[in-house]
């Protein structure tokens, strides 16, 4: 009798702290994205966004969500409602101000793996919905998908400053880099909590580039200078070796 209960105890213990650390990851995910609302959408400032994050942030929240309403789980259905809105609302703004990214060979090659993403997920919702097949069964198959992708759209945006540290990140929002951190860490908790692996480790990996990102838009101000007139000395040094 002591054993059930101190089983009992402990399941309820882990459900309350699962349902804690999904609140947090919910609204720490619902606040991240609106200081980059707020520069790139009301002072249309883009500069430094990855457009292939972008279209694939669109493209996750759906999954996501179709994810949430297969299985039932409010926090994935209430945190990709509001953000997938927030995050359309910035892929508008970054078309709308770099024109050159709504050329047929850019959508091309920043939009079509996330069209590929939203058309699996609106199959799996098609499937059930029409069908009549099992929620439980094309869960899975979306939730590994959507972690694999997820986890790989994480990589563009550090990728991109680490690869040409003299570019203009004017558009990028600091605070939403530091609540992507800590949403990353909740959503990795509530991930381990429950079992889902694939939701702890796509967001450990999500972690990981939001603390890149933070580095390189917290760089000192003299480590910045010093880049830029690196970047600029070595193409004149280049153009003279080769004259």
């Amino acid at each position: 009798m002591a054993v059930t209960t101190a089983g009992t105890i402990r399941s309820e213990s882990r459900s309350t702290m699962s349902a804690a650390l999904g609140v947090v990851a919910s609204t720490l995910s619902i606040a991240l994205v609106w200081p980059q609302v707020w520069l790139s959408c009301r002072h249309g400032r883009t500069l430094g966004m990855s457009p292939t994050s972008t279209w694939l942030a669109v493209a996750l929240n759906f999954c996501w969500l179709t994810f949430g309403l297969l299985t039932g789980d409010p926090a994935q259905i209430v945190t990709n409602t509001v953000v997938g809105a927030a995050n359309t609302a910035l892929l508008l703004a970054l078309l709308l101000t770099q024109p050159q990214l709504r050329s047929r060979r850019a959508l091309a090659r920043t939009a079509s793996g996330a069209l590929c993403l939203v058309a699996f997920a609106a199959g799996s919702a098609a499937f059930v919905v029409l069908l009549g097949a099992d929620p439980a069964a094309l869960a899975g198959p979306l939730v590994a998908t959507a972690s694999l992708v997820g986890a790989a759209a994480c990589l563009p945006q550090p990728l991109s400053l680490l690869r040409d540290r003299t570019q203009d990140v004017s558009g990028l929002s600091p605070a939403r880099w530091i609540l992507g951190a800590g949403s990353c860490a909740a959503w990795m908790g509530y991930g381990l909590s429950l079992g889902q692996t694939e939701v702890w480790l796509s967001a450990a990996v999500g972690l990981v580039c939001a603390l890149v990102v933070c580095g390189v838009l917290f760089r000192p101000a003299g480590q910045v200078a010093q880049v830029v007139e690196l970047g600029r000395r070595v193409p004149a040094r280049l153009s003279a070796v080769a004259a």
